[in-house]
């Protein structure tokens, strides 16, 4: 049978009551008392019964973080720096898919698994800001990630979109590039990174005095590898001059780079490319993708911050829901320079 509170506080010579104090990690304890109990749980391998731990505390230390899909790489390693920001709170994370499909984001935020949890992170794709009120229904403490719901709410962290694309393409414009596709386009998608974006694309070229070209403007639906390479065979067979791919994320990017080479066209000789994300794997493709680090870990950090201190003190709930913007910079590698770089670069 697995160990109880009661081996514990056994093993250790104190009272359920001590052990239920450490483990809630209860400040007024003395450290020798509270080492000894640590090591009884270390010895026992005991692992508390959260169902019965929330009942008494009202709190699990568990959160929620729903995301879209974790195929694609920037959510695979968000929810991995999640996971890393909430172990150091003493929280664990639950992850949800939600297919970015509207009934699905809805179900599992109202779903038996919400009373499990202390607190939901929320990465809205499907939702918009039409489903205000429903949101604000939610008791549960939460933040909201991602553009689709801008001035909700809900506090709310997500990244610089039109300012880190701006920047992107100014890059490419710095490199001497001037027809440069805007990778990534999805008029479907509303509000939402696409757009936000795009328009930071055409602040770019406005401010270079480029004209901006519907032709060079490049839709691609669902961001994988596998919607990136399509979209740009099906550019290619057009048979229009450009020399610069913005693409809207590093996946899509990776896609069109093996369709130009396939091509034969050289990277970045003939066409230079930078993606947005600055996921892992733009460091070890050949040539290697310069990026926008749009500043994951920042996010993780704060939305976790935000979330523990709304469920640390429920007072906060009547006060309004903040607006955290994080900080983003360019990663400039071989795909977009003919700068020799380095192997760490």
């Amino acid at each position: 049978m697995a160990p109880t509170i009661h081996d514990v506080a056994r093993l250790a010579e104190v009272s359920i009551k001590t052990v239920s104090n450490v483990l809630n990690d209860y400040p007024h304890i003395r450290p020798a008392t509270k080492q000894r109990v640590l090591d009884a749980i270390k010895t026992l391998d005991y692992r508390p019964n959260l169902t019965a731990r929330g009942l008494r505390s009202g709190r699990t230390g568990l959160v929620s973080l729903i995301i879209p899909d974790l195929r694609n790489a920037y959510f695979a390693e968000l929810a991995d720096v999640v996971m890393g920001a909430a172990d150091q709170r003493g929280l664990s994370v639950i992850i949800s898919q939600s297919g970015a499909d509207r009934e699905r984001e809805l179900s599992l935020l109202r779903g038996p698994r919400m009373q499990l949890v202390d607190g939901i992170l929320f990465s809205v794709l499907a939702l918009s800001e039409s489903d205000h009120d429903l949101l604000a229904e939610i008791r549960t403490p939460m933040v909201l990630l991602g553009e689709r719901i801008l001035h909700g709410p809900k506090d709310h962290v997500t990244m610089r979109n039109t300012a880190g694309m701006r920047a992107a393409t100014e890059h490419l414009i710095s490199q001497g590039r001037r027809r440069l596709l805007a990778f990534g386009a999805d008029d479907a998608q509303g509000l939402g990174s696409a757009t936000l974006r795009l328009e930071g694309y055409q602040q770019a070229l406005a401010a270079a005095d480029i004209a901006f070209d519907e032709d060079l403007v490049v839709d691609v639906v669902g961001w994988f590898r596998s919607t990136g390479a399509a979209a740009m065979r099906a550019f290619l067979d057009r048979g229009i001059a450009f020399d610069g791919v913005v693409a809207f994320n590093d996946a899509i990017a990776l896609g069109a780079m093996r369709v130009l080479q396939e091509a034969g066209l050289s990277i970045p000789d003939d066409v230079a490319v930078i993606g947005f994300d600055d996921i892992d794997e733009t460091r070890y493709t050949l040539p290697t993708l310069s990026t926008v680090d749009p500043g994951r870990r920042e996010i993780a950090e704060v939305s976790l911050r935000f979330l523990a201190e709304r469920i640390e003190q429920p007072s906060m709930s009547d006060l309004p829901p903040r607006e955290y913007l994080s900080e983003f910079s360019v990663i400039a590698r071989e795909s977009s320079s003919m700068k020799k770089f380095s192997a760490e670069s």
